[in-house]
């Protein structure tokens, strides 16, 4: 069974684009009473997978996420930059490194394109509470060479 999740995986990941260059799918990650996480890749050519496991108003320190998907691009070093929008206007903006040389965070540190990325797992984080309002969330993860990784425009919705 695990094998068949795995190549639908793999086949949803790298399944070609409809014709006509429509934008990839909206997904949802996480969804509970008035708070929904919806993202769409923003990779022309790739699509990911992303959820999390609780999603909740008051964000913990440590929260389970599932991510997958199959690399392009090498990742001996890879970083996150995210920056955070709210009615337009840029409310903050912060760089991450994920994989260092001398300080691999995860298991998927030092991959290489073609090899596919699972984790599921903790994300460590400050912690804190979302306040009400609709937030425009953009993620880029990139390597060492300044390539796309993986590219997210996320939207997360409280009322």
């Amino acid at each position: 069974m695990k094998g068949f999740t795995a190549a639908l995986l793999i086949w949803t990941l790298l399944s070609p684009r409809r014709a006509g260059g429509e934008a990839w799918p909206t997904h949802t990650a996480c969804r509970n009473g008035n708070l929904q996480v919806l993202y769409q890749s923003c990779d022309p050519l790739q699509d990911f997978g992303f959820s999390v496991d609780q999603c909740s108003r008051q964000l913990k320190p440590n929260i389970n996420v599932r991510f997958g998907m199959v690399l392009r691009e090498d990742i001996e070093q890879l970083f996150l930059d995210v920056e955070l929008f709210s009615k337009g206007l840029s409310i903050l903006n912060f760089s991450y490194p994920i994989c260092e040389v001398d300080l691999p965070k995860f298991s998927f540190c030092g991959r290489r394109k073609g090899e596919q990325i699972y984790y599921a797992g903790p994300l460590n984080n400050p912690g804190f509470e979302i306040p009400e309002g609709d937030y425009q969330v953009l993620l880029e993860l990139y390597n060492q060479d300044h390539a796309t990784v993986a590219c997210a425009n996320a939207t997360v919705l409280y009322s």
